[in-house]
């Protein structure tokens, strides 16, 4: 109790400047912490949607009905979910118009995927960048509030005849709190950031292994419907 005492008597003796740059960290300490246990759940959500929706799809459910059922939903659509509806629309669509050139409509299905697949991801990556530069800066603005209020310290040290460590302690104590601030909020995004990217990137993989399996699948349904 008396530390924690001592840490907010610090605190209050600083000067304004220092007193600005904790508060700053403080901050964006709580604004990472709410983005990297926010982040988290959304994630671990796409991974179950998408494990779920999998395994609808190799169920060896009729593609027309899977695609019926999820149409129902499509505003809540997300991940493999988006990919499939998305494609299977496009393919359906084109292959009502173009089905005497089958190679036409694999392409066409298939870019419709991928700017699915690409606007999944950028949903997924939402607030890493913000997480990255945290990470990145924080350390440097607890740094700055250490040096001035170390330079502040010896600066009111000059002002006296008889300086001793007793007098300049105080002063150099409230700088370094500072630093541990912003090493406390660093530490944790620079974690956080290097462990969500990481899920990004199993979930993109993940998705990208649906896409090319749903186009050989209708690559193969194209090619059958020509020859039949």
């Amino acid at each position: 109790m008396s530390t924690e005492l001592s840490m907010l008597d610090l605190f209050l003796q600083a000067s304004l400047l220092v007193k600005a740059v904790m508060l700053v960290l403080l901050g964006m300490s709580i604004v990472s912490w709410t983005m990297i246990m926010k982040r988290s759940q959304v994630l671990s959500r796409a991974d179950i949607r998408a494990a779920r929706f999998e395994d609808r799809f190799w169920s060896g459910m009729d593609l027309s009905q899977l695609f019926q059922e999820i149409q129902v939903s499509k505003s809540y659509l997300s991940g493999s979910e988006q990919i499939f509806y998305s494609g299977f629309k496009e393919f359906a669509r084109l292959h009502r118009s173009n089905i005497q050139v089958p190679g036409a409509v694999i392409d066409g299905t298939t870019r419709v995927m991928r700017v699915s697949l690409s606007k999944e991801v950028e949903v997924l990556e939402t607030n890493l960048s913000f997480l990255a530069t945290v990470g990145s800066i924080s350390p440097y603005i607890g740094l700055f509030g250490t040096v001035w209020g170390i330079m502040h310290a010896f600066l009111a040290l000059g002002a006296v005849k008889h300086a001793t460590l007793a007098m300049v302690a105080p002063g150099i104590a409230e700088a370094l709190i500072a630093t541990a601030m912003g090493l406390f909020t660093a530490i944790p995004a620079v974690i956080a950031y290097n462990r969500l990217t990481v899920k990004v990137s199993k979930l993109e993989n993940n998705y990208m292994n649906f896409m090319e399996s749903f186009s050989s699948i209708l690559h193969h349904q194209a090619f059958t419907a020509l020859k039949e």
